[in-house]
C-alpha cells in the first residue's frame, strides 16, 4: 500500500479509565464507587472480578508513564475517579485524592506527555447513587461542584478537559437494561439519567469555561447505523429510530441546543419528559472545543412489523427494531470489524455538525493473547495490528475527505478490568500479568510506537 502521513500536529496517544487500572480502591480516602457496589453483587461480573488492585496504576503510574514515553505517546487520556476527590459525591474535597493526580500529570508533563483529562468515566460515588445517581437532577450540579474542584488542582498544567465519556454507556447500560452499575432496569429511567448526564455536561463545561480552561468537550460513542437492506423503508425507519437513541439524542442538544422532535416523542411514549425544564437545552449547549469520538464496531438493523426484534440498550425498540448478529471476521468480544464505519462516522459528524474539531478518544479491539508465542517472549498479536491499521487508514480517509480530525488515541494502553467483563478481554498493546503486575510490550505497542515515529503507516 502507498505510504499515507497524517497531519503534522496530530496527536498520537492511548487512553485509559481510573477505575479499569487504578486498582487502591480503599486508598488514600477513596470512597466506594457504583463500581465497587455492582462489581460485588452476585453474578453482575465475570467471576466476581473487581476493580480493587486491577493494574495497580494508583502506586505503579511512574513506571506506566515511563513505558508511555518509550513508546512515544504524546497524549495520555485518563479519567479522575469522582469518589477519590469527594468520597461521598459532595462537600469537602479529599486531597490526598487531588495529590495522586497532581503527580501523574507532573509524570507526563516530564516526559513531553500531554495530560487530556476526562472527569466522569462511569464510577459514580455510591452515595450519590443512594440519593438516586443520575435520576435526580442535583446529581448534575454536584458534577459541576466536582470538575471545578479538579481543575482548581489540575487546571495550570492540563490543556484539554472533556467532561464525560459515553453517556449513553452510563444511561442505557447503568438505568436501562442494568449490564453496568449502577444496574438499574427501567426505561424511563435510562432517558433521565440521559439527561441529567447532559445537563451535568453543559453545567460543568460553562464552570470550567469561567475557571480558564482551554479546551472542553465530551466523548460520545457515536454509532454508525446501517440498514439491514439499504432499499427497505422499513429497515430505513429503523436506522432512524435508532439513530436518534445512540447520536441524535446526545448531539442534537449538546450542538444546536434542541432535542429532536422525533426522539422526544419517542421517549414521552415510554415517560413524560417532564425532567426537561425551559432553559436546560441551552445549559447542554456549552460550547465545546472538541468532539471525542469512540468508535469500535458499526451496528445493522432491521425494521420489524410483525413485533419481533428489540435491543435492551436501545429503550422502546422492542417489537419494532431487529439488531443483526454481527458478521465476521470479529473481535474476542464479538464485535464487528468494519473500518470503513469510522470513515462514514467522522465525515457524518463533520457534515451535519461543521466547525467542530474531532479527534478519536478510543479505537481498538480485543483479542486473545497468547505469551510465548515468540522466540523472544513478545506477545505477536497480528490481529490488533491488523484491526488498529484498517481503522486508522479509515481516520486517513476521512481527514482526506476534509474531516477536521485532530488526533488518535488507542483503547488501550493497558490490558485492564473491562467493566462487566472482568479481566477475560483484553484491550491494552501492553500485556498485564495480573499476579505478578508485569507490563510487557506486545507487538501491537511496538508497531504503534513505528507509526507514531513516522507518523503514518
Amino acid at each position: 500500500m502507498n505510504e499515507l502521513r497524517f497531519p503534522e500536529d496530530f496527536r498520537w496517544g492511548a487512553a485509559t479509565a481510573a477505575y479499569q487500572i487504578e486498582g487502591a480502591a480503599r486508598d488514600d480516602g477513596r470512597g466506594p464507587s457504583i463500581w465497587d457496589t455492582f462489581s460485588r453483587t452476585p453474578g453482575k461480573v465475570h467471576q466476581g472480578h473487581t476493580g480493587d488492585v486491577a493494574c495497580d496504576h494508583y502506586h505503579r503510574y511512574a513506571d506506566d508513564v515511563a513505558l508511555m514515553a518509550e513508546l512515544g505517546l504524546r497524549t495520555y487520556r485518563f479519567s479522575v475517579a469522582w469518589p477519590r476527590i469527594q468520597p461521598d459525591g459532595t462537600g469537602p474535597v479529599n486531597p490526598r485524592g487531588l495529590d495522586f493526580y497532581d503527580r501523574l500529570v507532573d509524570a507526563l508533563l516530564d516526559r513531553g506527555i500531554d495530560p487530556l483529562v476526562t472527569l466522569y468515566h462511569w464510577d459514580l460515588p455510591q452515595a450519590l447513587e443512594d440519593r438516586g445517581g443520575w435520576i435526580e437532577r442535583e446529581t448534575a450540579e454536584h458534577f459541576a461542584t466536582y470538575a471545578t474542584a479538579v481543575y482548581a488542582r489540575l487546571g495550570d498544567r492540563v490543556r484539554t478537559w472533556t467532561t464525560l465519556n459515553e453517556p449513553w454507556c452510563s444511561a442505557y447500560l447503568g438505568y436501562g437494561n442494568g449490564v453496568h452499575a449502577p444496574g438499574v432496569r427501567d426505561a424511563g429511567a435510562a432517558f433521565t439519567a440521559v439527561h441529567h448526564l447532559l445537563l451535568g455536561h453543559g453545567l460543568a463545561a460553562r464552570a470550567l469555561r469561567a475557571a480558564g480552561a482551554e479546551t472542553v468537550g465530551i466523548t460520545l460513542n457515536t454509532g454508525d447505523i446501517r440498514p439491514a437492506d439499504p432499499d427497505s423503508a422499513a429497515d430505513a425507519a429503523a436506522v432512524r429510530l435508532v439513530d436518534g437513541l445512540q447520536n441524535r439524542i446526545f448531539l442534537e442538544p449538546l450542538l444546536r441546543a434542541a432535542y429532536p422532535d422525533d426522539v422526544l416523542e419517542h421517549v414521552a411514549r415510554i415517560v413524560e419528559p417532564s425532567f426537561v425544564r425551559d432553559g436546560d437545552e441551552k445549559l447542554i449547549a456549552a460550547p465545546v472545543d472538541l468532539l471525542g469520538v469512540n468508535y469500535y464496531a458499526p451496528t445493522y438493523v432491521a425494521g420489524r412489523p410483525d413485533g419481533a426484534g428489540g435491543g435492551g440498550a436501545y429503550p422502546g425498540t422492542d417489537g419494532a427494531v431487529e439488531f443483526l448478529p454481527p458478521a465476521g471476521p470479529l473481535t474476542d468480544t464479538g464485535w464487528m470489524i468494519e473500518p470503513a464505519g469510522l470513515t462514514r462516522m467522522l465525515e457524518r459528524l463533520a457534515t451535519d455538525y461543521p466547525g467542530v474539531p474531532l479527534l478519536v478518544t478510543e479505537n481498538g479491539a480485543a483479542f486473545p493473547d497468547k505469551t510465548g508465542s515468540d522466540p523472544a517472549g513478545e506477545i505477536v498479536d497480528t490481529d490488533r495490528i491488523a484491526y488498529l491499521d484498517g481503522h486508522l487508514r479509515a481516520a486517513h480517509e476521512a481527514i482526506a475527505r476534509g474531516v477536521d480530525l485532530r488526533g488518535y488515541l488507542v483503547w488501550s494502553f493497558l490490558d485492564n478490568f473491562e467493566w462487566a467483563e472482568g479481566y477475560r478481554k483484553r484491550f491494552g498493546i501492553v500485556h498485564v500479568d495480573y499476579l505478578t503486575q508485569r507490563r510487557t510490550p506486545k507487538a501491537s505497542a511496538r508497531w504503534y510506537q513505528e507509526v507514531i515515529s513516522r507518523n503514518g503507516l
